[in-house]
């Protein structure tokens, strides 16, 4: 074999694994969506913009199911049916339930979850080895409600009794525990109150306002941020500090936030997306996990429920509304 021939040789093996990784020329790949997030969402906008750099366009080699987004759980079964029906080459699920739903209709299409705590909800094997067909990301959330309740005694440092409020049809038993057990070490007294839908959302905030609670915690699930604005206005209302699950909701009113930045997640499940179109297999695709986490403080929301934000936590937060 002379020079030429192994340069050739050598060549092609170097690029097959780059053809392999590419979309398929004249093909509409087909993604279906069950998730609580609006489609006009910036999350969104940031999922399809992360889809487009990667050469897949909707209207042009890629085209959406319909009614996926903003769906809620009084029709996901239906919704769900629909969506394995029309045969996608990939579906976003999440939180756990939708997720839950999609694994009983489908042991093929690929499924990328978004979860509080994929392992600990039984949806993968675990993060190295999902197996199955569902792979995704797990937004570390026991832990991170932790560490928001730490941060939430540092917002109010002279607090003797808060309050966590949860998703009641989501969060393990077993985590509120750790929770109360970590406040009680700080002389702290947590009280908690589940919530099952959105309608429950106000009383909760008026049962913990009423038990006494001088902060609140609201505890990881996409319940608490489906109208982010009343919800915001009812814990002025209540002029209870208060944090969140993600940093964004600092930016639209709250006066806290911290962890991952929601539409860089939905940016990180949009590259997942993109090797399952390019044919590598859900279990061969380990759960992710964000690396990088934020705190947002809005001092303005501060403010308007008379509250001073000790100097200190200001100075540590990634950034300061003013």
């Amino acid at each position: 074999m002379n020079r030429r021939q192994v340069i050739t040789v050598l060549g092609g093996a170097a690029a097959c694994p780059i053809a392999a990784r590419t979309q398929e020329s004249g093909r509409i790949y087909r993604l279906g969506f069950a998730i609580p997030v609006g489609r006009d969402s910036p999350a969104i906008s940031a999922f399809f913009d992360e889809l487009r750099l990667a050469g897949f366009i909707e209207g042009q080699n890629l085209s959406v199911v319909p009614n996926g987004f903003g769906v809620h759980n009084d029709r996901l079964t239906e919704q769900a049916v629909a969506v394995v029906d029309a045969m996608p080459d990939a579906i976003l699920t999440g939180p756990d339930n939708y997720t839950r739903i999609y694994q009983q209709l489908t042991r093929t299409i690929p499924l990328i979850a978004m979860t509080e705590d994929m392992v600990g909800a039984g949806l993968v094997a675990s993060l190295a080895r999902p197996d199955g067909n569902t792979t995704g990301i797990s937004l570390l959330s026991p832990e991170l409600d932790g560490k928001r309740q730490d941060l939430l005694f540092d917002i109010v440092p002279g607090a003797r009794r808060m309050a966590a409020l949860y998703d009641s049809t989501v969060t393990p038993g077993k985590h509120l525990e750790g929770l109360q057990s970590a406040a009680r070490a700080r002389g702290i007294e947590l009280s908690i109150f589940g919530v099952a839908k959105v309608e429950g959302i106000v009383p909760a905030i008026d049962a913990a306002k009423v038990a006494g609670a001088q902060a609140l915690n609201f505890l990881a699930t996409p319940l608490f941020t489906v109208l982010p604005s009343t919800l915001f206005a009812n814990v002025r209302e209540a002029r209870l500090p208060a944090i969140h699950q993600w940093p964004e909701m600092a930016e639209a009113g709250a006066l806290a936030g911290y962890g991952p930045s929601f539409v860089e997640v939905f940016r990180q499940r949009a590259r997942m997306v993109v090797k399952v179109l390019r044919g590598v297999k859900p279990a061969d695709i380990p759960v992710e996990q964000p690396t990088r986490f934020e705190l947002v403080i809005n001092l303005q929301a501060a403010k308007a429920i008379g509250h001073d934000v000790p100097a200190a936590l200001v100075l540590r937060a990634d950034r300061v509304i003013e």
